[in-house]
């Protein structure tokens, strides 16, 4: 967090010392807009998005809710992630520094885990959590009992105001939502989006293979219109194929993500050579007479007996004879 942020976050909310007992609320945390945004817009929205996190705790505090410090090893992740992981994350490692060099802001959300007695599952917060974890320090959270539909909201409506989930982490959070059971409404409702934005992002996250989707990462700088592009091409005969080879090329995972979704994209548009439909002929007994292949409209038969070559010769004139008598007045 910016000096200027943590300006904010003290004199809306004062001296808060984290507590033993339970209770409720805390908001979203500081982050990175995304790429596309120029440097003065990007400290305003961080410093606006430092005030709302800090606002928000005041109210949670002056509510009744009160902040514990808590053993990263008994918080597990939310039961559906909406983070893509990467290999390098640079804004992590400066929240990481953040906190070690002034302590964690804004505390996380969790509920108590409902199988492990002692234990929690995270709303949201799981990179501070994971750099709480990292650092070796307890992690500063509010506990609340919630419901799973409950669980997904709040973590979904930290999201909502933040601009650094991508289009594609949004796509799969949906399509994990799908697969767990929740109705479009709550997809929607969790997303802040409405029902056709909904069926954009299942459409894409429920076309293009996971793994691809993993592999390619978050790929913050490219939106909805290439992505929905992309399934399209993913879509076509030996989209999954093109994929899969991209990826396992030597040189992709040296890539960041957005190179990642170039290099695949790119595979996508390539024209492989036109597939044959290839067939042999023989005799009841084994014999080869020819081998028949068709590529697109081109039909050919190469004969390999110079008996089936002559008897082919003597009836080329009947069968195109009969062609026309089976084709006449279509």
């Amino acid at each position: 967090m910016s000096p200027k942020g943590r300006d904010i976050l003290k004199s809306m909310v004062g001296a808060v010392e984290p507590t033993r007992p339970e209770a409720p609320a805390a908001q979203p945390p500081p982050h990175r807009p995304s790429g596309a945004v120029k440097a003065m817009n990007l400290s305003l929205g961080r410093l606006g998005e430092e005030a709302a996190a800090a606002k928000a705790l005041r109210e949670s505090l002056a509510s009744g809710d009160k902040v514990l410090e808590i053993d990263p090893a008994a918080v597990e992740m939310s039961f559906i992630r909406d983070r893509i992981p990467v290999d390098r994350d640079a804004e992590f490692e400066r929240l990481k520094q953040s906190i070690q060099e002034s302590g964690q802001q804004v505390p996380i959300l969790v509920r108590p885990d409902p199988v492990k007695a002692g234990h929690y599952q995270a709303a949201y917060g799981h990179r501070r959590l994971r750099a709480a974890a990292e650092i070796g320090v307890p992690v500063k959270a509010v506990v609340r009992k919630l419901t799973d539909e409950e669980l997904i909201l709040a973590q979904g409506q930290e999201n909502g105001p933040r601009v650094d989930l991508s289009f594609i982490e949004r796509a799969l959070f949906a399509r994990r939502m799908d697969e767990h059971g929740f109705s479009r409404d709550m997809i929607a409702q969790a997303l802040a989006t409405d029902k056709p934005e909904t069926s954009r992002l299942l459409q894409v996250a429920q076309t293009i293979d996971p793994d691809i989707i993993l592999a390619i990462g978050p790929a913050p700088k490219v939106g909805r219109p290439r992505w929905l592009a992309f399934a399209e091409k993913f879509r076509e005969a030996g989209g999954q194929k093109k994929a899969l080879a991209a990826v396992g090329a030597a040189a992709f995972h040296a890539l960041e993500s957005n190179s990642r979704f170039d290099a695949i994209w790119k595979a996508l548009e390539e024209k492989g050579a036109p597939q044959r439909a290839e067939q042999t002929l023989r005799t009841q007994s084994g014999g080869t007479l020819a081998s028949v292949s068709r590529s697109g409209k081109t039909f050919r038969i190469t004969v390999k007996s110079a008996a089936f070559s002559e008897f082919l010769a003597r009836r080329l004139a009947g069968l195109a004879a009969e062609f026309e008598e089976e084709n006449e007045g279509k």
